[in-house]
């Protein structure tokens, strides 16, 4: 399969590139890893007129801590960096447990979070435990910087709150009194195949009493959904295995799976219910965030 024609711009500035951008107009397309739309092009699904690169912007490559205690994650971070971050490897451990469940192990060396993210996929692996955590992005573009929780970016399948002249230039996780989360997906074969259905969850636990919950479901809603009537099942609440368990069911209640060839809408439900209740005690009894 052969690319169709484009033009090609790498800009060496973010400046630059959001300039780029608004004068190319829509059919201009973003490239980091380039393995989603490369694909599509490949596959006459796609047909920029323009393709910008972020080749050259390379402060966004960088995983780092500010203030001792905020963690900072460049949108052009691949995969395989985040799975082997010393950073997120000792802060959120969940996040490299959730990126080594996507795709091959090619495809994570070279596929970016930045592009994971924008790209907006209800099945994707990342926004999930990254909204469990709070994280918030960066988006810049030719009238200044914005920063935005990650819950609030998504619109629909494939779409978002981006502009056309906006590049999605890093994640920011501030500090939070979580004990533990987690990240589980159910999939139809384990070589990294998209979720049919997935939860991610952080709690902070004092004693045995659940002080604060995050629940965020993935491929059951258009959007990645944080539960939050599960949520508040658990808040102030002693923790048992009927608490938990009602907890997977206030969140099979809340989510809005549809029925397709990877399962049924009624099926994806009972896998909410059941990733949910897993989810929580892997959270509460290994106490890792």
């Amino acid at each position: 399969m052969i690319l169709p024609d484009f033009e090609y711009f790498a800009p060496t500035t973010l400046s630059e590139t959001c300039e780029l951008l608004k004068k190319l107009g829509p059919g201009a397309k973003v490239l980091a890893g380039g393995t989603d739309i490369l694909p599509k092009m490949k596959q006459e699904l796609l047909f920029p007129k323009a393709i910008v690169s972020l080749k050259n912007l390379s402060g966004l490559s960088e995983i780092r801590v500010e203030n001792n205690k905020d963690v900072i994650i460049g949108a052009r971070v691949t995969h395989n960096s985040l799975l082997d971050s010393p950073v997120l490897q000792k802060k959120y451990p969940s996040i490299c447990n959730a990126a080594h469940q996507m795709a091959n192990n090619q495809v994570r060396n070279i596929g970016t979070i930045g592009g994971n993210i924008v790209n907006a996929v209800p099945s994707a692996d990342l926004p999930p435990i990254l909204i469990a955590l709070g994280a918030k992005i960066k988006l810049v573009g030719t009238n200044g910087e914005r920063v935005l929780p990650l819950e609030d970016f998504f619109t629909g399948p494939n779409e978002s709150v981006i502009k056309q002249d906006e590049v999605l230039t890093e994640f920011i996780i501030s500090e939070q009194p979580f004990t533990g989360s987690t990240y589980l997906k159910f999939a139809l074969r384990r070589s990294g195949a998209l979720a049919v259905a997935s939860v991610a969850v952080a709690v902070a636990v004092e004693g045995n009493t659940c002080q604060k919950a995050r629940i965020v479901l993935g491929a059951v809603a258009p959007t990645p959904l944080r539960v939050k009537t599960a949520e508040e099942v658990l808040t102030g609440k002693e923790i048992t295995d009927v608490l938990l368990e009602e907890a997977g069911s206030a969140a099979a209640t809340e989510s809005k799976p549809i029925s397709d060839i990877r399962g049924s809408a009624e099926y994806r439900r009972d896998l909410v219910r059941v990733l949910t209740r897993r989810a929580l005690k892997k959270a509460i009894t290994e106490g890792h965030v």
